[in-house]
C-alpha cells in the first residue's frame, strides 16, 4: 500500500522525545526520515535505561525509551560542530522537505545550520523548531523538560487527589502532544507549499502546547474566574464520571448524559434517582456530587468489578476496568487493532507499538525497527556521492560514525 508521505524526506536534528515522536510519525506516514545523532553517545534516549533491550549484548543494548519512538528512521552519526560535518548538514538539507530539530533558540545558529541559512539553500525547505518556551518572549533562552512544563503549564494543579499533593501523568503527555502539534503543523506546511512553492518554519513551544490542552478546564478558569481544583479521578464538569472501588478491584464509571444516569439509577436499584430534582440533571448531580457519589460507592462495593462491568455494559452504561498496562496488551480490542507489533532488526525481535491511524482500513506504520547508532550512516554518505575513502577519512577524523 502507497503511504501518504512517500517522496518526502525528513531530517530529523531531534531528540528525546517530542520532535523524534514527530519524526517517527512521518515515518509511519511514508516519509524518508534521515536521523542525525551524535556519533559517540547517539540520541540521549539510547542510554536511558533500564529496561533495555538484548541487555546481554554490548552491541545491540538499547533503552526501551529511545524504541518508542524512533522506527522508520535511517540513523547519520555526525558531529554537527565540526566544519565538515556542517557541510554534510547543509548538503542534506538542501534536498530536503522538512527540517525537525529542538536546539536551544540560536543552538543551531552559530553553526550556520539555522532555519534561515538552510531555507537560504533551499527555499522550499519547512523548518519545525521544538523547545520548551517558544522561540521569543522572556523565557525564550530556557531550556523545557517535560516534568517542569506540566508544572508550569497547569496540568499539575489540577492531577492528583484534593488533599494530596499535585501529581503529573504516568506518561511526558506534554512531549508527545507537542509532537502531535508540530507534526500538524508541518504537514499544513507542506499542504500550503504545493500553492506557494515556498518553505515556512514552524514554532511549536511545550509551555504554549501544555496550555492548550488545558482544553475544558481552561475555559473553566476564565469562564468562571476561578481556578479548577484537584478532583483526582472525578470529572468538574460530569457526574458520575470517576473510578468506584467494588468488592474485588476499581472500574471507572463515565456517565456522559441523563439518560445514561437514568439506565444507571435502574441498575443500581434507586429509579427514583432519576427524577429526584437533586439528581435528575447533570448540572444538578454536580452540584450534589458530595451526597450522590458515596451512595453510587456503597452500592459498587456489594459485588465484584467484572459483575458490575457486565452489567453496565448490558445496559449501555460505559465503563471499563482499570488496566496495568501488561493487561492492556491482553485486552480482545487491543489485540484485534493490533497494536502491539514486533520488528525484525537482523536476528532481534524489537517490540514496538502500532501507529494508530489507518487509511482505507490498512494501518499505517513502518516496518522499519529503531536504527542503530549510525548504522546508516555509509549508505546515506554514499548516496550523497562520497566515496569510500572520503567516509572512511571522516570516519577516522571523528566527523562521521
Amino acid at each position: 500500500m502507497s503511504r501518504p508521505l512517500e517522496g518526502i524526506t525528513v531530517l530529523d536534528m531531534s531528540r528525546v522525545l517530542a520532535g523524534p515522536w514527530a519524526g517517527q510519525l512521518f515515518a509511519d506516514l511514508g516519509a524518508r526520515v534521515i536521523k542525525i545523532e551524535h556519533p559517540e553517545r547517539g540520541d540521549d534516549t539510547r542510554g536511558w535505561g533500564p529496561p533495555w533491550l538484548a541487555e546481554a549484548d554490548e552491541a545491540e543494548r538499547v533503552a526501551a525509551y529511545f524504541l518508542c519512538a524512533n522506527r522508520g528512521k535511517q540513523s547519520l552519526a555526525v558531529d554537527v560542530a565540526s566544519d565538515r560535518g556542517q557541510t554534510l548538514i547543509r548538503r542534506l538539507a538542501a534536498g530536503a522537505d522538512i527540517v525537525l530539530e529542538n536546539f536551544k533558540v540560536g543552538g543551531l545558529a552559530k553553526y550556520g545550520l539555522d532555519y534561515a541559512s538552510l531555507k537560504a539553500l533551499n527555499p522550499r525547505l519547512i523548518g519545525c523548531s521544538i523547545t520548551g518556551f517558544g522561540q521569543d518572549g522572556p523565557y525564550a533562552h530556557r531550556a523545557g523538560y517535560d516534568f517542569m512544563i506540566q508544572a508550569m503549564g497547569g496540568l499539575m494543579s489540577i492531577g492528583g487527589e484534593p488533599d494530596g499533593m499535585p501529581m503529573k501523568t504516568g506518561v511526558a503527555i506534554t512531549d508527545v502532544m507537542t509532537g502531535l502539534y508540530a507534526t500538524i503543523g508541518v504537514l499544513a506546511a507542506l499542504h500550503e507549499r504545493d500553492r506557494t512553492g515556498q518553505g515556512r518554519h514552524v514554532d511549536v513551544a511545550l509551555l504554549d502546547v501544555q496550555v492548550a490542552a488545558l482544553a475544558n478546564q481552561a475555559l473553566n478558569a476564565l469562564v468562571s474566574g476561578v481556578s479548577p481544583e484537584r478532583h483526582g479521578n472525578a470529572h468538574p464538569n460530569i457526574v458520575p464520571y470517576q473510578a468506584f472501588a467494588c468488592a474485588d478491584g476499581h472500574l471507572v464509571l463515565t456517565v456522559g448524559n441523563d439518560s445514561q444516569f437514568e439506565r444507571l439509577a435502574e441498575l443500581l436499584g434507586q429509579p427514583q434517582w432519576a427524577s429526584d430534582p437533586a439528581y435528575a440533571t447533570n448540572a444538578a448531580r454536580v452540584g450534589n456530587r458530595a451526597d450522590l457519589v458515596p451512595l453510587i460507592q456503597s452500592i459498587f462495593l456489594t459485588r465484584g468489578r467484572d459483575e458490575w462491568l457486565a452489567e453496565l455494559e448490558a445496559r449501555g452504561i460505559p465503563a471499563g476496568p482499570i488496566n496495568t498496562i501488561a493487561e492492556v496488551f491482553d485486552d480482545p480490542q487491543v489485540k484485534y487493532r493490533g497494536m502491539q507489533r514486533s520488528l525484525k532488526r537482523g536476528e532481534l525481535d524489537v517490540p514496538q507499538v502500532a501507529c494508530p491511524l489507518h487509511f482505507d482500513s490498512e494501518p499505517a506504520m513502518s516496518e522499519v525497527a529503531p536504527p542503530r547508532l549510525g548504522q546508516d550512516s555509509d549508505a546515506i554518505l554514499a548516496e550523497m556521492g562520497l566515496t569510500a575513502e572520503d567516509i572512511e577519512r571522516l570516519r577516522r577524523e571523528g566527523v562521521v560514525r
